[in-house]
């Protein structure tokens, strides 16, 4: 058994249940079949009276109600297991933050949280309860061969472990297989994904003519990885039921020799012909289901492959700073929820990226005043983004700390953050305003709307605030995507922090000075980063920070020519 299905389903006290009654009835189903063969070969044979038909045809009924009884339970667990790991996946990849997700294609994700965990169905309602009826019903047939004869039972003592045998080698070779499939489909999921993302930009530079190629050339990869598995699990079979076949003709030769020479009763003879079967089938069984199951397997695999990466980096993150934690440093204002902006502070913080050897933030010390609102100024890939995520909780440092208001950022509901690409759902209007305060009434909604200068196009609209974004807000403006974003942050009066990534970029003037002065009247009575590039968008700060490679170069107020910086790098930028 998988032994971190395993304990994912000891942790699911319903998971538990419904498992234990499906292995049981299952487990029951298959030891009701010597009753069953007790019966028939005494009908038979003439041993038992035709009033001992009822009694078949009752074990013959309790039998189908113990199969159903099994199907329905096990669909209850497949269902329950599949809902909890989702939910841990998903969960595992809300904590790791859109920085430590950029290592994992989305398509491949979204392809391992849907179909590959739905593959699951044919191990936990197939495999595991064949896996428990194999584990005690051979054993109990044995039993009753050795009692009823004992040439018989050697025979199928000694041949009945060749099925597990040959079943362990082809599995072995299957589950390669089946990992290249998964690997294949996986891939195919997310370069496809990728291109119908990208596919506006493809087609601006004349490439997508050229990503179909590719596509279909992934898809003939997925589909030659396919055709394999179901290849083996074809073979794997032949192999199985070869395997049986010629172990029961070794019972059934030398039975029907020592019944026609009279050294064997009718009713042993027919009890040992209806029972040898019974022994290999649910070692068939087993390995005919453990070949279907693979593909969930694999998909299984991955995810607590996903899981146990985000803890591995968490560790790794938690250890490096417990040591930063611990060490005695100057007390930072502290304000309470409720009390007005906060402070917010880092100290000697160190952001590196797994996998990369620069640090995309070393040594940055800053402290931004309760209220002050700074400009973070720069060029692409210096370190901007990532303080940001920093404040955001995003990322942790490697080494350092970083607190608002006297706490490490762990608070979301205190911050409102406007990205650069903000990420329109598929829902109504209102509904992605309100995202960060999913309790705002209508008119709170509408009076966002109006700050954000969103409310003319919104109403504008066939069904107002009722109107169905497209996908990734395909059906709007870059422009007005923006507004809608900041729209989001005044749905929350609440936010003390404001961080905006490039609010302005990709923008026209007029959309530009739409979003400018909203985000002018969204600044007041907050803690204000913003990420800028142009004039205007600097030209709200009260401060304003130069930001290369990771390093602060300069750190100017506009109302002066004092310059605070960082180490040796100081320099004045106005």
């Amino acid at each position: 058994m998988h032994k971190d299905l395993l304990r994912l389903m000891r942790a699911e006290q319903s998971v538990r249940r419904h498992l234990a009654v499906t292995l049981a009835a299952a487990t029951l189903a298959g030891l009701l079949v010597l009753v069953q063969a007790e019966l028939l070969a005494g009908v038979l044979s003439g041993r038992f009276t035709l009033a001992a038909l009822g009694v078949l045809a009752l074990v013959v009924g309790l039998r189908a109600l113990l199969g159903w009884s099994q199907g329905v339970f096990a669909g209850r667990t497949a269902t329950g297991v599949k809902s909890a790991l989702r939910e841990r996946l998903l969960g595992r990849l809300q904590e790791m933050g859109p920085a430590r997700l950029a290592g994992h294609r989305s398509g491949e994700l979204v392809t391992l949280a849907g179909r590959g965990l739905d593959r699951l169905d044919p191990y936990l309602t197939g495999y595991l309860p064949a896996m428990a009826v194999a584990g005690v019903v051979p054993l109990a047939v044995l039993i009753r061969l050795f009692a009823a004869d004992l040439a018989s039972a050697v025979i199928v003592l000694v041949t009945l472990p060749l099925i597990p045998i040959f079943g362990a080698l082809v599995g072995m070779h299957t589950k390669a297989t089946t990992e290249r499939q998964f690997h294949a489909l996986a891939r195919l999921g997310g370069h496809f994904l990728d291109v119908v993302r990208g596919l506006p930009t493809l087609r601006a530079f004349g490439r997508a003519r050229y990503q179909a190629t590719v596509i279909e050339q992934v898809a003939d990869a997925h589909r030659g990885a396919t055709m394999r598995t179901l290849r083996v699990a074809f073979l794997s079979s032949l192999v199985l039921e070869l395997c049986a076949s010629l172990s029961l003709a070794l019972v059934a030769v030398p039975i029907g020799l020592r019944l026609l020479g009279g050294n064997l009763d009718l009713t042993t003879a027919l009890l040992v012909l209806l029972l040898a079967p019974e022994a290999y089938l649910p070692l068939r069984m087993m390995g005919t289901r453990f070949h279907a199951s693979m593909e969930g397997v694999a998909a299984a695999d991955a995810a607590f492959a996903v899981l146990d990466k985000a803890v591995l980096d968490k560790a790794v993150l938690d250890e490096a700073v417990l040591d930063e934690e611990v060490k005695p440093a100057s007390a930072p204002a502290r304000t309470e929820r409720g009390e007005g902006p906060p402070e917010i502070r880092l100290e000697n913080v160190t952001v590196r990226y797994p996998g990369r050897e620069d640090a995309a933030l070393e040594d940055v010390s800053l402290v931004i005043a309760p209220g002050e609102r700074v400009a973070l100024v720069g060029e692409s890939g210096g370190g901007k983004s990532t303080l940001l995520h920093l404040l955001l909780g995003f990322v942790s440092p490697a080494s350092g700390r970083v607190l608002v208001g006297g706490r490490p950022p762990d608070t979301p509901d205190e911050l409102a953050f406007v990205p650069q690409r903000p990420h329109l759902f598929a829902a109504s209007v209102a509904d992605n305003i309100r995202l960060g305060a999913p309790g705002a009434t209508l008119a709170e909604v509408r009076q966002a709307a109006k700050a954000a200068h969103a409310d003319a196009f919104v109403e504008a609209l066939p069904g107002g605030y009722d109107t169905p974004v497209g996908e990734r807000g395909a059906n709007f403006s870059a422009g007005q995507r923006q507004r809608i974003a900041l729209a989001r942050a005044f749905c929350r009066p609440g936010a003390t922090v404001l961080l905006l990534d490039e609010p302005t970029a990709r923008l026209d003037g007029r959309s530009e000075a739409a979003v400018v002065e909203a985000t002018a009247a969204l600044a007041e009575g907050r803690t204000a980063v913003i990420v800028a590039h142009r004039p205007a968008m600097i030209d709200l700060a009260d401060r304003v920070i130069r930001i290369h490679a990771g390093r602060v170069l300069s750190d100017t107020r506009r109302d002066a020519t004092t310059v605070a910086g960082s180490g040796d790098d100081v320099r004045e930028i106005r």
